[in-house]
């Protein structure tokens, strides 16, 4: 007699906290592939990102967000409005935070006090670089901080310490229910979605200050046959000065970002790349509503 199969599971795993905290790093283990910007600047996630992890009995759906921040114009706001609706539909909720975080009161944590039916995750990252007691410490801070969160857990997201146990818990808390997404996606965003991320990531790489912050990257073209894909992309930024700066003296920075993309790209699609940039100025797109209709933001 053949036993009764396991039923299910299957929802959508929110995770959320300031910029910096790991976030990027931690779904990206999850998951096991490389779908999230992971860079050392702040919010260098704009949008949601889906990362789908399926199994025979579950399909876990996390929700990579920006990092939380009190919007200054039009983009923070559409990147705050992507933290709040993966609240608002999350099965589980992991609250990332690290043994540095300083935290006031903020309106997400006074939203996550008041959470009732959720089971909420705190994960205190970057372990690796305190000391045993400045971890107990951070831990029953956020238990005191938090007292309705089902628990509070260390973890180092960039060396996988404590990432199978929240992996365990998550699926867990999981409902029983039939899968959201055909079993074999990765992810909700299309390959233009990732080629125009990798691009931006290398501007975050390559150049300092404001500048990879004014950028934003489309990608115009994206055809690909049994050989190659042939991508033609457009960094937009915001005044003629910093496109001067994206292009570098004879084009030598645009062309060392054109060439770290294509390398990163060719990994990631496991195929050859022809990779074209161009550089277009948009006068103060992020405050620009129908300029950010346009990128996704709206």
């Amino acid at each position: 007699m053949n036993p009764e199969p396991k039923p299910h599971r299957a929802g959508f795993v929110s995770i959320i906290g300031k910029p910096n905290v790991g976030k990027s790093t931690l779904m990206n283990a999850l998951v096991g592939e490389r779908l999230s910007i992971v860079t050392s600047k702040a919010q260098t996630t704009r949008h949601r990102i889906l990362g789908i992890l399926n199994g025979d009995d579950f399909q876990l759906v996390y929700s990579d967000t920006p990092g939380i921040i009190q919007p200054k114009y039009e983009l923070h706001n559409a990147m705050m409005a992507f933290v709040y609706s993966s609240l608002e539909d999350a099965d589980v909720i992991l609250f990332v935070t690290d043994i540095y975080e300083k935290h006031d009161e903020e309106p997400v944590v006074e939203r996550l006090r008041k959470t009732e039916d959720t089971p909420i995750y705190v994960l205190v990252n970057k372990i690796d670089q305190a000391s045993q007691e400045d971890v107990e410490a951070k831990l029953a801070y956020w238990k005191e901080q938090l007292p309705n969160a089902t628990d509070v857990l260390p973890i180092s997201a960039l060396n996988a310490f404590g990432t199978e146990k929240v992996l365990q818990l998550a699926l867990d808390s999981l409902p029983i229910h039939p899968p959201y997404y055909p079993k074999d996606e990765l992810t909700d965003k299309p390959e233009r979605f990732f080629a125009a991320e990798m691009v931006r990531e290398k501007i975050f790489k390559l150049y300092k200050k404001e500048v990879p912050y004014s950028c934003e990257v489309a990608i115009e073209e994206f055809k690909e046959d049994d050989e190659i894909i042939r991508i033609r992309g457009v960094i937009y930024v915001e005044r003629n000065s910093q496109k001067g700066i994206i292009i570098g003296a004879k084009g030598e920075a645009l062309k060392k970002v054109g060439t770290w993309a294509r390398e990163e790209m060719e990994k990631f699609f496991q195929k050859k790349v022809f990779l074209e940039l161009f550089v277009k100025v948009n006068e103060n797109w992020r405050t620009d509503a129908k300029a950010l209709t346009r990128f996704g933001y709206q």
